[in-house]
């Protein structure tokens, strides 16, 4: 992916296409999660932090990180994608860096290696505190896209 076109925002219809799949994801919903930057090949979600998505220590759970890495990673994929397909998570890698900490984190997907049937990406979680962002998590992940069936 050319670094100018992840800076640059994703068509309308491809916004669209994001936010309506984004809105059916109840996990997502659950969490608290949210779309904040969607370009070609590059996909931002936000988790506040609230209790529910904490572990013992009050850190945002491994889990929660990864759920929304997956997502970032996924819809980074899906912004490539011809219409009338769709996106499932063959496997991903996260190594967990640091306790997640912040008012958020955000997880940021890039794809790294575009394809007909398989796409790479890098996945990037970050704990952000006021302007203070840190790495938290990193990871690789592979995605298949599907041709949905008419009918």
């Amino acid at each position: 992916m050319d670094h100018q076109d992840q800076q640059k925002e994703a068509s309308p219809e491809v916004q669209e296409r994001i936010r309506t799949s984004f809105e059916l994801q109840g996990l997502m919903g659950h969490l608290g999660a949210r779309i904040t930057h969607i370009a070609p090949g590059r996909v931002h979600i936000v988790l506040p932090h609230r209790p529910e998505v904490t572990q013992q220590h009050g850190y945002f759970h491994a889990g929660a990180t990864s759920a929304i890495a997956d997502s970032a990673g996924g819809y980074a994929a899906f912004t490539l994608f011809p219409e009338n397909t769709s996106v499932l998570t063959v496997e991903y890698k996260i190594n967990l860096l640091a306790p997640a900490v912040g008012d958020h984190i955000e997880a940021v997907g890039t794809v790294l290696k575009p394809g007909r049937t398989l796409t790479v990406c890098q996945l990037e979680v970050f704990g952000v505190e006021g302007d203070a962002r840190s790495l938290v998590a990193t990871g690789q992940q592979t995605l298949m896209c599907v041709k949905r069936s008419e009918g």
